[in-house]
């Protein structure tokens, strides 16, 4: 092997590498097949290597055959060409550490991977005849912070497995499209898919940055499946893991014989709670490694948002730590300054390149303006994910209905901070594995009240400001806590009252995506008014959301068994109120309570409003109701 002649890895691109602001590292680092198809060109940051070179199927995997020759300037980046390696073949870098210790690792920025249990990289071209062009030039107002986004969040491997194995990309695009058409979500997001070599890990463990996991198929696959659900209607956004990687011998860990991507510090550089090695955010290259990772499936995946895992965990030092247990920064604290401008970074990068995407932080802190400009001190995310209002609604959901008095608080207290970021409300795995049971498991009371219960909460979600995500299972209530093995129990679907909530949600959706009062304002606070907030003794809340035109939709929750017939509630204008939803009705399973579809607004004043409406609210539900006409 020789020096690549025909490199793209220049001057510039060593400047960018080493300032840390390069965001194109896929362009110019890994193995690359070259375009007349005859060998591929190679190239491997291992800046404290003593030797490196290319083992693979087209050499024996003789660490004599194809040496990289590291480049003259200091950026430490070996490259260099094959002419005999071809489309397909599996490859490793072999890294000659200082002291002689040897290393056979895989590409940090291959295309793909073997399946596992095997872990060398492969040789893989990007070509895919997208059909998806009508989605991405309309997408930008479907991301939008005043467009409805109703999320289905999805484990490809456990969604369903007809025959028991693992799907394959294409294989699930088709029927999970079907699915989520169905239902009127917008969005799909899947859990991570960066190749990972623990399936158990549901891909939170990465080690291909750069790879979809070879276990459901190829990179076509997956683009095939992005592009079907693009052309179905439906964004596609990625679970994305940059806060830490497992230690396993052939990935980042240790990669050159140096804590290279890692802290060698372990009070820095390894994760208590997971068990992994924590980036050192404060190496340029490893920013403009993740940075670069970020962009890639944007880039070439066409991926339309991402959903940045674990903040908290990268913003802490102390975090999963005690005391004595880690280093504070330069001023004594314990703010990683390092993730921070990383975080900044990546941000700025996804939103000066593809700022018709968006990206999510999963942070379960009260740090502030995570989701605010990062010229206002903020971290300049599109969104973060509410844990707040997730954690207090199903505290409170799980109390029996006569305790529920005791806790109105828990329910009505998101609305304090509701507009301190760009929320969305979040029912995701993480509620739903571990002993913690399924949703419908969680809710009080025999199995009539446990479906309502559920449906209530369904539709006090949907019409909370805030953007929505449901995982896979609970769109027709299972029974059986999520499981990574097998696939969801979809004989439980075809019951009545598990078929009755799927009716529900696919009518929630439809109605949040086409009532603007529902969606328009969900980041602002003129798209909210309570009505009744402190009504504890009888477990009732109802309050409007708005749109910018001043349309308005009341939600009323009956947060008990016992019906309330004449609850009186002030309403902006006189009228006809119709009954939008009922989450009573017989079609969705319930009980069939409710105010015959519509009621009249009389001019008694009420609530600071001057009309009012006298409602049957029925046993464990939630009511949505518009004017139709002005008295």
């Amino acid at each position: 092997m020789s020096r690549s002649p025909d490199s793209t890895f220049g001057d510039t691109d060593a400047y960018l590498l080493g300032e840390g602001t390069h965001a194109r590292l896929h362009e110019h680092l890994g193995g690359r097949l070259v375009a007349d198809g005859l060998g591929a060109t190679f190239a491997v940051w291992a800046p404290n290597a003593r030797s490196v070179s290319v083992i693979g199927d087209w050499n024996a995997w003789d660490p004599r055959a194809d040496p990289l020759i590291v480049r003259a300037d200091s950026t430490g980046v070996w490259e260099g060409r094959s002419a005999h390696a071809r489309h397909g073949q599996a490859y490793k870098f072999r890294i000659v550490a200082e002291g002689g210790r040897v290393l056979e690792k895989a590409d940090p920025l291959a295309l793909l991977s073997e399946a596992p249990p095997a872990t060398a990289s492969r040789l893989w071209s990007l070509a895919h005849d997208w059909g998806d062009d009508h989605w991405m030039r309309t997408r930008a107002e479907r991301n939008r912070l005043d467009a409805p986004i109703s999320i289905y969040e999805v484990h490809p491997g456990s969604w369903r497995r007809p025959d028991g194995a693992l799907p394959n990309y294409r294989e699930l695009a088709r029927p999970l499209a079907e699915h989520v058409v169905s239902l009127g979500f917008t969005h799909v997001e899947l859990m991570p898919v960066t190749e990972h070599p623990f399936y158990g890990s549901w891909g939170y463990q990465t080690t291909g940055y750069f790879a979809p996991t070879a276990r459901y198929g190829t990179p076509q696959d997956f683009m095939d499946f992005v592009d079907h659900l693009h052309q179905r209607g439906i964004g596609v956004v990625l679970d994305w893991v940059p806060s830490h990687f497992p230690d396993d011998a052939h990935g980042l860990s240790v990669f050159d014989g140096t804590h290279l991507y890692e802290h060698a510090d372990p009070r820095q550089g390894f994760h208590p709670e997971w068990h992994s090695a924590i980036f050192n955010y404060g190496r340029n290259e490893v920013r403009s490694f993740l940075v670069s990772s970020a962009l890639f499936w944007l880039d070439r995946y066409h991926i339309d948002g991402l959903r940045v895992d674990a903040v908290a965990s990268m913003l802490y030092l102390d975090y999963a730590r005690k005391e004595g247990e880690w280093i504070p920064n330069r001023h004594g604290g314990r703010e990683n300054l390092e993730a921070i401008t990383f975080l900044n970074e990546l941000n700025r990068a996804v939103y000066r390149e593809h700022p018709d995407t968006f990206t999510v932080a999963e942070e379960s802190t009260a740090w502030p303006r995570v989701s605010r400009p990062i010229e206002m001190g903020g971290l300049g995310f599109g969104m973060k994910w509410n844990m707040g209002w997730m954690h207090d609604t199903l505290a409170f959901m799980k109390e029996d209905p006569v305790h529920r008095r005791f806790h109105h608080h828990r329910l009505t207290f998101s609305m304090v901070y509701a507009f301190s970021e760009n929320f969305v409300l979040p029912l995701s795995h993480d509620e739903v594995v571990y002993g913690k049971g399924s949703l419908i498991g969680k809710m009080p009371g025999d199995a009539w009240q446990q479906f309502a219960n559920l449906r209530l909460l369904y539709g006090y979600m949907w019409a909370h400001p805030g953007k929505k995500l449901l995982f896979m299972g609970g769109e027709f209530a299972q029974r059986r806590e999520w499981t990574h093995e097998g696939q969801l129990e979809w004989q439980q679907a075809e019951l009545p009252a598990h078929r009755g909530v799927q009716h529900l949600v696919g009518e929630l959706n439809r109605l949040y995506r086409s009532e603007r009062a529902l969606h328009e304002l969900d980041a602002s606070p003129d798209g909210f008014e309570w009505i009744e907030a402190d009504d504890q003794s009888q477990s009732v809340i109802a309050f409007l959301r708005r749109a910018r035109n001043g349309e308005a939709v009341l939600v009323v929750c009956n947060l008990t068994p016992v019906p309330r017939r004449n609850y009186r509630l002030g309403v902006p204008s006189g009228g006809i109120w119709r009954e939008l939803l009922n989450s009573d009705t017989l079609a969705f399973g319930g009980a069939g309570w409710g105010n015959l579809g519509e009621v009249e607004a009389a001019p008694v004043p009420s609530h600071g409003h001057r009309q009012a409406l006298s409602l049957t609210l029925p046993p464990l539900s939630t009511l949505y109701l518009k004017a139709v006409a002005d008295a």
